[in-house]
């Protein structure tokens, strides 16, 4: 079985590699670290298919150095000492630069192994993960490695890519293959920034196209059907799947609908409806809160609906739900002073419950001031009487600030009249 397109068609120069001109472009450190031959050891940190191991297996050519691979996911401390016993053999002659792969499954122990032995300059470490690095790597390494961010694929840079791997494809099978624009860009535009899953939509169109008079004509219909959903990029288990929602609940706090529906769809088309349900719950009463209170059961009633109908029919009442999100006037008041509030209780600033407010308790011979003394509210006027409620050492602290929204000021207004009716 051959190889995969995207690794029979490596790039021959760093002008090769699709993306990545924040770091390649030939004022860029990173280009000019590699042109000077003189690696040091690097950590890629980026989404997968984004050329982190293309870039890596070039390094190793331009430096003239042997180079090992290893992934995270398989690879143990014997097969890290069996890279470095090859040290002293004619493979090791020149040095070694290894790749791994998905270093965050490494766990500390693996990780120490290998710190070892880079630390003597004969190993050049080059490792790649999809995970924040600094979450993930051991210290140690981390402050004997330079990080780089490897971002996702523009769709016009990737075009150039699926150019190539049709010309290359050509090339290999002696016909040829003809592409629209139209084809070219749906790839580029359907792979979500992946330029290996826009290789494998290449070949894969072209081994799905008909030969005729030793020609493959591309239809746009084949390219649709092999890259249906191939454009959603998500782990639910990583930063993609935090940025989402992060962005989905930013977008409904910001009061724009077309951002939070965009992002509520790469969740639902992702299957994630429990994430997308949770957090437009959250975000309900965090950010509209008390300027519209009516809108959290209608929320919560949405997202009742969604779960009981499950996909693909639950996207109809959360986008109801995010929509009136959004357009919903906004306050965090409540929010805020339960952060406030809490932080007291977290930082030891609690003290006794008032006398009045305890549950009526057995008066002791020694207590010369018995009863409870809790006045009943609806025993007096407007249903209020003045009365300390919070612990004496507390008992002047506010947390709460009305916000300046129609329904808050509408609760201060009739406060206001009511609690300086009976000062």
């Amino acid at each position: 079985m051959s190889a995969p397109l995207a690794d029979r068609l490596r790039p021959q120069c760093l002008d090769d590699i699709v993306g990545q001109r924040h770091l390649l472009d030939k004022d860029k450190p990173l280009r000019k670290i590699i042109e000077s031959g003189e690696i040091p050891n690097l950590i890629f940190y980026g989404p997968s298919g984004v050329g982190k191991t293309t870039l890596a297996t070039y390094i190793a050519k331009k430096t003239n150095r042997t180079f090992k691979k290893l992934n995270g996911t398989t690879a143990s401390t014997a097969d890290i000492k069996e890279i470095f016993a090859s040290l002293d053999t004619f493979a090791g002659l020149n040095g070694v630069l290894l790749y791994l792969d998905e270093i965050q499954y490494f766990n500390k122990k693996q990780q120490q192994t290998l710190l070892e032995y880079i630390e003597n300059g004969k190993i050049t470490l080059i490792a790649s993960t999809t995970e924040n690095p600094y979450f993930y790597v051991y210290n140690a390494i981390l402050s004997r490695s330079t990080v780089f961010e490897f971002k996702t694929v523009e769709p016009e840079e990737i075009e150039r890519a699926v150019r190539r791997g049709f010309e290359f494809l050509a090339e290999e099978q002696s016909v040829e293959i003809d592409v629209s624009d139209e084809v070219v860009s749906h790839i580029a535009t359907a792979c979500g920034g992946d330029v290996r899953k826009a290789m494998n939509a290449v070949e894969l169109s072209a081994l799905a196209t008909n030969l005729v008079d030793n020609k493959k004509t591309v239809s746009i219909e084949t390219v649709t059907e092999l890259t249906q959903k191939s454009a959603v990029r998500y782990d639910r288990d990583g930063d993609q799947h935090y940025d989402i929602l992060s962005a989905y609940q930013k977008s409904m706090r910001g009061s724009d609908p077309n951002a939070a529906l965009h992002y509520l769809a790469r969740l639902l088309e992702a299957g994630d409806l429990p994430s997308a349900c949770r957090r437009l719950m959250v975000c309900a009463c965090e950010d509209v809160g008390l300027a519209y209170p009516q809108l959290i059961p209608i929320v919560k009633s949405c997202v009742d609906i969604a779960l009981q109908v499950g996909l693909p029919e639950a996207r109809i009442p959360l986008a109801d739900a995010v929509v009136m999100v959004c357009n919903a006037p906004k306050s965090n008041s409540a929010y805020n002073a339960i952060n406030k509030a809490t932080a007291d209780v977290k930082s030891g600033k609690a003290g006794p419950i008032p006398r009045q407010l305890q549950n009526m308790h057995y008066d002791g011979e020694d207590n010369q001031n018995k009863g409870q003394f809790y006045k009943y509210p609806h025993d007096y006027p407007n249903h209020y009487v003045a009365q300390q409620y919070l612990p004496d050492s507390l008992k002047d602290r506010k947390y709460y600030e009305f916000g300046d929204n129609k329904s808050e000021q509408a609760f201060r207004q009739y406060w206001d009249k009511i609690k300086g009716e009976t000062d």
